[in-house]
C-alpha cells in the first residue's frame, strides 16, 4: 500500500487536505470520495527513510495471513457471521494485521462483499486468494474454502521454510568467509608487510601476490564498492523493464542445478494453488490467468498464459501443458491427462504437487550436501594460501640468523 495527499472540497466548497492510504491513485480517490468530499487532486507521497522503516516494521507477513485465515475459518465454521468473526479477529491480531483487519470489517459493514474488500489489499490478500473467497462466497461453500486455503497456505510456509532453512548454513558460511577475507586484507596482512620491509626479509611469490591483493584493495575499496552499487541500480532498472525481466528469469532457469531447483519450487507452488482453486470451484481458465498472474518467473508466467489461450481455443488442458516442455516437464501434462480423464484435476494436481515437494526438498539437501565439502575445500585452500604467504617470510628471517 502507498501513501497519496490529496486536495479536495467539502460538500460546503471548503479545501480540504490530507492523505490517505491506497494500492493505487484510483484507489486513493474512491476513498476520498468516500469521504463526501470532491476530489481535485492525487499525488504518491514520496516515502522518507523513517516512513519506509515504519512500513517495514508494520508489514504484514506470511505467518500473519496464515494465522488470520486459520482462525477466520475455526469461526465460520462453528457459525460465526464474518463480521462478527472479523471483530474478533480485529481485537486479537498484532497491530500491522489489526489495521487490516478493521479496514476488511469496514467495506463488510458499509455492504461489499468480503472477496471485494480484501481486493483492496493486494498487498497482503494476493489474486489468489481473493478469487478462492470469491468462489466461495458465489458456491456458498466459504467455510470449506477458508479451511482449504488455511491448509494451502500453511503447506506453503512450511514448504519455504524447508528451503530456507536448508540453505542457511551454506550463505553463513560464504558470507563469513568474505567478512574474514576483507579484514585480513585491510587490516592485517598491512602490519605484516611494514615487519617485513623493515627487516628486509625476502618476499617469496605467495606473500607478493597476497601484499598486491591487499593494497588494490585498500586502495580501491571505495571504487569497488561504488562499482558494486551501481551494477546492482542499474541491474534493478534493467529487471523493472519487460525485456529485462523475461531474459533474467531465462537464464535463472537455465543455470545448472540451481534453475532445476528453483522451476521444482515454482511448479511445486503453482500446482498446489491450481488444485486448491479447482477444487473451490474455481474454472481452469480462470486459474490459470490468476496464476499466470501471482507467479514469480515470468517464463513460466508467460507460458501459463499461453496455456489458457490455448484452452480457450478448445484444445485439452494436457495437450496445452505439452507445448511448453521447456517449462512444464512430461509429468505434468501426463497427469494432468490422466485427470481429464478421470475428471478429478484437483486430486490429481494435489499429487502432483506432492511430487515436485519431494522432489524438491530431495535437491535441497543434495545441493546442501555437495556445497557444504566444496566451501570447505574452498576454505582450506584460502587458509593454506595464507599461512604460507605469512609464515615463509618469517622463516625466511629466521633463517637469516
Amino acid at each position: 500500500m502507498k501513501r497519496f495527499s490529496y486536495k479536495a472540497k467539502d460538500k460546503f466548497g471548503k479545501l480540504v487536505t490530507g492523505e490517505v492510504e491506497a494500492s493505487s491513485p484510483v484507489h486513493a480517490a474512491r476513498l476520498v470520495r468516500r469521504k463526501g468530499l470532491i476530489v481535485i487532486s492525487i499525488s504518491s507521497r514520496v516515502s522518507s527513510p523513517i516512513t519506509l522503516i515504519k512500513r517495514f516494521r508494520d508489514r504484514v507477513s506470511d505467518t500473519d495471513i496464515a494465522a488470520f485465515t486459520r482462525q477466520l475459518s475455526t469461526m465460520v465454521n462453528a457459525g460465526l457471521p464474518i463480521n462478527e468473526a472479523l471483530l474478533v479477529l480485529r481485537s486479537q491480531s498484532n497491530p500491522s494485521m489489526q489495521k487490516v483487519v478493521a479496514q476488511v470489517l469496514a467495506d463488510i459493514e458499509a455492504g461489499e462483499s468480503l472477496s471485494t474488500a480484501l481486493s483492496r489489499h493486494p498487498s497482503v490478500f494476493n489474486k489468489t486468494y481473493v478469487s478462492l473467497v470469491k468462489s466461495g462466497e458465489v458456491g456458498g461453500v466459504m467455510d470449506e474454502v477458508l479451511v482449504r486455503l488455511a491448509d494451502s497456505l500453511e503447506k506453503d510456509m512450511e514448504f519455504r521454510g524447508k528451503v530456507k532453512g536448508a540453505l542457511v548454513y551454506p550463505a553463513i558460511v560464504v558470507v563469513g568467509m568474505i567478512i574474514v577475507a576483507f579484514i585480513m586484507m585491510i587490516f592485517v596482512i598491512p602490519r605484516l608487510t611494514s615487519l617485513y620491509t623493515e627487516f628486509n626479509a625476502e618476499i617469496p611469490l605467495a606473500t607478493r601476490i597476497l601484499v598486491s591483493v591487499s593494497n588494490f584493495a585498500i586502495k580501491f575499496w571505495p571504487i569497488f564498492l561504488f562499482l558494486v552499487f551501481l551494477f546492482l541500480y542499474f541491474f534493478r532498472a534493467y529487471r523493472n523493464t519487460k525485456f529485462g525481466r523475461e531474459k533474467t528469469d531465462a537464464f535463472l532457469l537455465n543455470l545448472p542445478i540451481i534453475g532445476n531447483l528453483q522451476q521444482k519450487v515454482i511448479l511445486t507452488e503453482f500446482t498446489r494453488t491450481l488444485s486448491l482453486m479447482v477444487g473451490a470451484g474455481v474454472s481452469i481458465l480462470e486459474a490459470l490467468s490468476v496464476a499466470s498472474e501471482v507467479v514469480n518467473n515470468s517464463v513460466i508466467s508467460s507460458a501459463l498464459k499461453d496455456t489458457a489461450k490455448q484452452i480457450e481455443k478448445g484444445f485439452p488442458v494436457a495437450y496445452a501443458f505439452a507445448r511448453h516442455p521447456n517449462v512444464f516437464p512430461f509429468l505434468l501434462s501426463q497427469m494432468i491427462a490422466v485427470g481429464e480423464e478421470t475428471g478429478k484435476m484437483d486430486e490429481v494436481l494435489a499429487k502432483i504437487s506432492h511430487i515436485y515437494e519431494v522432489e524438491s526438498n530431495q535437491m535441497v539437501k543434495s545441493l546442501t550436501a555437495t556445497i557444504e565439502p566444496v566451501i570447505m575445500i574452498i576454505l582450506g585452500l584460502g587458509v593454506g594460501f595464507l599461512v604460507v604467504a605469512i609464515i615463509l617470510p618469517i622463516y625466511n628471517l629466521t633463517s637469516q640468523f
